[in-house]
């Protein structure tokens, strides 16, 4: 492993092993396709029948039911794909597979039939399964004794991610929008297999690195083993004791049960009329009966088993267990990005420029695609000087995409050009959050590495007060819509600084959490506790398709001003609270920060 590792740091771009920038261009295509479909699914789902991109017409709330149960399935198959690839196929394999599978996604979605359209969802979320859990492996494995450059290959990998999210929403949203929904499907589809085929043939780069797993363990030394005031921990019969017991595993097993029963359960109850739980108990009906019991089943596991920790590691994981909880107040609101907010853009936001407005606007936006795929291209061009000669066919492969790509940007930007005023797609506002993030990454970086870097719980609850306000400006600018209103003309510049304050949000809240939960919480637990974070996160998931699906009931009541004001006081209300939890939250960390 050690060979390979050394191997790999040979041929270095940009100061990183070529191999990262392979897992680069993986994770840009997998996101790009990711997101590229994933913004068209509430669009596509509650576009009229008859209209020039004809949908299938769904009240908005069956449509963020689907989607929100589909969100929090991504969050959940990880924990399994993961579980696989240590156990059977390793990182790479998973890796492949993964892509093969959402290739096939895609392309079932793209015949745009009932049917299809569901299996091309299941199997997005069993192909991204397999992939999510394990790219990210790959690279926790190549830096292995080189720990010192691992936040910057991290910070690399992470502008993958978000250049892959920006090409994606804007390409697949632009065919779309413009030339029907399968074409923002298949491209989609046709990308991911892309990639897929780049990284599969640029395997021999690796050596054994992500290979099948062998019976030979590594045990890696705690991140934080030589910071100051770290309390060390002891290894004691006790901690050694506290194995996973029967009743532990029949509290797994029921509240899983319970949980997922309750994801398929909702867009049933919704879509379809039918309910797998048709009883009523206090007032509430099954569906809502079953997800709290899985609930409350949840929390006795997590606190029988906490308890049974000595208590440094036991307040350790308190502390986790708080940011989790904080963690799906900010994705329940936080992913109303792909939810309401695009329905904002498309229904009640005045899309339509003309005159030096139309210009302007079109300079910025060539600039906006054109600067970073530049910079990409010149990317491609030094790894292509460097790893030519051993893995060729993969890099044509990623020369071939990329052509596809710049020709897909020039066409798209010939079309808007040639128009004499300009529509702005509704799915264009969600790359703003891509773009902001790559412009002020760098920036909240230099923060937390001052003087003036902030607590944890002090960054949650800054994240959760910047997210509220930029609810709070959605919430002004849809002040004069009346109640009941399918349509206005909102300015756009509501929903770009909305934008803004939540991608401000994300970065003091989103990076961080895995973050901490690596360093308070002991080696032999982390399986476990990723588990219980991912589910947080896909908790939130759905909660953002449920509170999302209440616009229409709430802006009909009352206004859309009074929706987005709900989703304003909330997160600034939890931010708070977690500003006033710091020292208790400090205390309960025992001077990891």
């Amino acid at each position: 492993m050690n060979t390979d590792i050394e191997n790999l740091f040979k041929d270095k771009v940009l100061g990183h092993p070529a191999g990262l920038f392979i897992l680069f261009f993986t994770e840009m295509w997998e996101r790009f396709s990711f997101y590229g479909m994933r913004i068209l699914l509430v669009l596509f789902l509650t576009a009229p029948i008859l209209s020039d991109s004809p949908g299938w017409e769904w009240p908005r709330e069956h449509a963020l039911a689907l989607i929100g149960t589909y969100a929090s399935l991504l969050y959940l198959t990880p924990i399994i794909g993961g579980w696989i690839a240590d156990k059977i196929t390793g990182y790479r394999l998973a890796v492949v597979i993964g892509c093969l599978i959402m290739t096939l996604g895609h392309a079932s979605m793209a015949m745009e039939t009932t049917l299809t359209f569901y299996l091309g969802l299941a199997l997005l979320v069993i192909g991204t399964g397999f992939f999510k859990p394990n790219i990210t492996s790959i690279i926790s494995e190549m830096y292995k004794g080189k720990e010192s450059k691992k936040d910057g290959a991290y910070t690399i990998f992470y502008m993958g991610v978000n250049a892959g999210a920006f090409f994606g929403m804007m390409l697949c949203g632009y065919l779309a929008e413009n030339f029907g929904w399968s074409w923002g499907f298949g491209l989609a589809g046709i990308f991911m297999f892309f990639g897929m085929l780049q990284f599969w043939l640029a395997g021999s780069l690796f050596g054994n690195i992500g290979a099948k797993p062998s019976k030979v363990h590594e045990v890696e030394l705690p991140q934080n083993i030589n910071e100051k005031n770290v309390v060390t921990e002891e290894v004691s019969v006790d901690e050694k004791l506290n194995p996973f017991t029967l009743f532990d595993k029949v509290l797994v097993v029921f509240s899983s049960i319970g949980g997922l029963l309750y994801l398929f359960n909702d867009p049933l109850e919704k879509i379809k009329g039918f309910s797998l739980f048709p009883f009523e108990i206090g007032g509430l009906n099954g569906s809502n009966v079953v997800v709290l019991a899985a609930l409350v089943l949840f929390l006795i596991l997590l606190i029988t088993r906490i308890s049974r920790y000595i208590p440094v590691v036991r307040d350790r994981i308190i502390a986790v267990s708080v940011f989790g909880v904080f963690t799906v107040f900010f994705f329940a609101f936080f992913e109303q990005s792909l939810g309401s907010m695009t329905l904002f853009a498309r229904d009640y936001t005045n899309r339509n420029l003309i005159g030096n407005s139309a210009m302007i606007f079109k300079v910025v936006d060539a600039l906006l695609t054109t600067v970073p795929l530049i910079i990409i291209t010149y990317v491609i061009f030094l790894l292509f000087k460097k790893t030519f000669s051993k893995i060729g066919v993969s890099n044509i492969i990623l020369g071939i995409a990329f052509i596809g790509v710049w020709s897909l940007v020039i066409f798209r930007l010939t079309d808007k050009f040639s128009q004499e005023g300009n529509q702005i797609d509704a799915t264009w506002f969600g790359i703003l959050n891509s773009f902001f993030i790559i412009t002020l990454a760098p920036l909240f970086s230099r923060w937390w590495e001052s003087k003036y870097n902030p607590s944890a719980a002090m960054k949650y609850g800054i994240g959760l007060i910047l997210l509220g306000l930029g609810f709070a400006i959605l919430s002004y600018g849809a002040s004069g819509i009346p109640s009941g209103a399918k349509t206005a003309s909102v300015s756009i510049i509501f929903l770009i600084l909305a934008y803004l304050l939540h991608t401000m949000g994300e970065l003091c809240l989103s990076p961080l959490g895995l973050s901490y939960l690596s360093k308070l919480v002991p080696a032999r637990m982390i399986g476990f506790m990723f588990g219980v974070w991912y589910l947080a996160i896909a908790v939130g998931q759905k909660a953002a398709g449920t509170m999302g699906g209440m616009i229409d009931k709430i802006s009909e009541q009352y206004s859309l001003g009074t929706f987005f004001l709900i989703f304003t006081l909330i997160p600034i209300g939890v931010g708070i609270i977690s500003m006033l939890l710091n020292p208790v939250l400090k205390k309960l960390m025992h001077g990891v920060r």
